[in-house]
């Protein structure tokens, strides 16, 4: 049973795609999980498009018992990998907008001189 506030709390839930995606399992193991009663869901949807919320916490321990912890830290860390690289990239492209910008208040600056 998912604890009290877990539905409304940010990042606490997922879809079913976002699981799929994420964590790399199928809508069958998802079903599976949900027909088992080791998942519990509620339906939703988005623009006529039907999906299933899940629980973040009880499908990672699902996935830990069914695939093994070591699968489940193996794709946790490469989600966290592609977020640290979508960072890192943005980053980079906003530090070279702002040398840019520094290059021309400079190239101001000395005009003025």
């Amino acid at each position: 049973m998912a604890k009290h506030g877990e539905w409304n709390r940010k990042g606490a839930t997922l879809s079913d795609v976002a699981a799929e995606a994420e964590y790399g399992v199928t809508r069958a193991f998802i079903i599976k999980g949900i027909q088992t009663a080791r998942l519990e869901y509620r339906d939703g949807a988005i623009w006529g498009n039907p999906y299933l919320r899940l629980v973040r916490s009880q499908l990672e321990k699902y996935i830990g018992e069914e695939l093994g912890e070591a699968y489940l830290v193996k794709v946790k860390n490469q989600a966290e990998l592609r977020r640290v690289k979508k960072e890192i990239s943005a980053l980079k492209k906003k530090l070279k907008a702002l040398e840019g910008r520094k290059a021309d208040l400079v190239e101001s600056l000395e005009d003025e001189g």
